[in-house]
């Protein structure tokens, strides 16, 4: 498959037992705020239950999960909504610019600097041994963190993810990283994160 980085288009993200590439701003035919407000307003978000470590709360963030495949995690069946013209669109700028095909995207909201995502691995049986995932942002930048699974001589990472940037996770970077997205103490406004996948088979 295509890989633009030969083309100068991605930066290499340099961290241990990882293999990641970031578009700093990506082209998506208009601007991202633009995208950013019809998604919000055209998605109907929802706000689930989910079941970490035997408690069970309510997730801090809104999501929705679009495409071809139903997907589970942390005691969640989630069945595909299915593809908006919007989604289409920006499903094919990311797969062009990656090289990867994929045929689902979970949508996470933060709606300000309250929300949040806890750490973890997207390394569900149903993406594969080496899952590619693309993570493109939308709206109001907020802060990536990265934390190797055994290595404690390694701090932790934090990426700033600006609107429009596309991160790439691949190779065995799901093994030995887990990721998440922090409170923020300083205000900000809200921003939407799309994570495409190929999910292999249903769950089963």
């Amino acid at each position: 498959m295509q890989d633009l980085l030969s083309q100068g288009e991605a930066t290499p993200i340099e961290l241990p037992d990882a293999d990641m590439l970031l578009w700093p701003g990506t082209d998506l035919g208009r601007p991202g705020r633009a995208w950013l407000d019809e998604l919000i307003v055209s998605v109907p978000w929802r706000q689930d239950r989910i079941t970490l470590f035997g408690k069970t709360h309510l997730q801090p963030r809104l999501t929705a999960w679009y495409g071809d495949m139903a997907y589970r995690y942390s005691g969640l069946t989630l069945q595909p909504l299915p593809w908006t013209a919007a989604l289409r669109k920006l499903k094919n700028r990311v797969e062009a610019l990656t090289g990867y095909a994929f045929n689902s995207v979970l949508l996470n909201y933060y709606r300000d600097h309250n929300d949040s995502m806890g750490m973890h691995s997207d390394d569900e049986k149903e993406l594969g041994r080496q899952p590619a995932i693309a993570s493109l942002s939308l709206g109001d930048e907020r802060i990536f963190s990265l934390k190797h699974k055994t290595r404690r001589d390694l701090k932790t990472f934090r990426l700033p993810l600006a609107d429009t940037s596309l991160l790439l996770m691949r190779g065995d970077t799901q093994r030995h990283w887990r990721h998440g997205i922090e409170k923020s103490r300083r205000p900000c406004g809200p921003r939407i994160n799309l994570t495409f996948r190929l999910v292999l088979r249903e769950p089963g």
